[in-house]
C-alpha cells in the first residue's frame, strides 16, 4: 500500500514536473515570435523615415511655389514639377531640384494620361494640369 501510494506521488511530481517545463517552452516560443516582430519593425524603421522625409519635401516645395497671393507661380522650379509628380503619382525618385531622365519619363507619361503634347518639358499647358497637384496627393 506504501509502494502504490509513493508510486503515485512520484508519478504526480513527474508529470508536474513536466507541465513545468512546457510552460517555460510556451514562455521561450513567446519571447523568440516578440523579438522576431521586433527585428521586423527595426527593418522597416529606415523605409518609413525615407518616406516621412520624402513628404516633408513635398510639402516644403508646395508652400513654396505660392507667390504672395497664394497664387502658384507661373514658371515653375524643378522641385515643384517633381513634387507635383510625385503626388500625381508619376514620379517615384527623389525630389533634388533635377530633371533627369526619370523625371522626363515621367513628364512624359504625365502628358499622354493628359491628353497633352507629349515632349517631355513642362510647359504653359503642361504645368496648368500639373500644378494642382502641388498641394493634392493622388495615391
Amino acid at each position: 500500500m506504501e509502494r502504490r501510494i509513493l508510486l503515485l506521488v512520484a508519478a504526480g511530481a513527474f508529470i508536474f514536473s513536466l507541465s513545468g517545463c512546457a510552460s517555460s517552452r510556451n514562455k521561450d516560443l513567446e519571447i523568440q515570435g516578440l523579438r522576431n516582430q521586433v527585428t521586423a519593425l527595426e527593418s522597416q524603421a529606415p523605409v518609413k523615415a525615407d518616406e516621412a522625409s520624402s513628404m516633408e519635401q513635398v510639402s516644403a516645395v508646395s508652400t513654396e511655389s505660392l507667390d504672395k497671393s497664394g497664387e502658384a507661380k507661373e514658371r515653375p522650379s524643378a522641385r515643384q514639377i517633381q513634387a507635383a509628380l510625385k503626388n500625381a503619382g508619376y514620379y517615384q525618385g527623389i525630389i533634388d531640384g533635377k530633371i533627369g531622365r526619370q523625371s522626363r519619363q515621367a513628364i512624359k507619361d504625365f502628358q499622354k494620361a493628359n491628353n497633352l503634347s507629349v515632349d517631355g518639358k513642362v510647359g504653359k499647358k503642361t504645368w496648368i494640369a500639373l500644378r494642382e497637384y502641388l498641394q493634392k496627393k493622388v495615391k
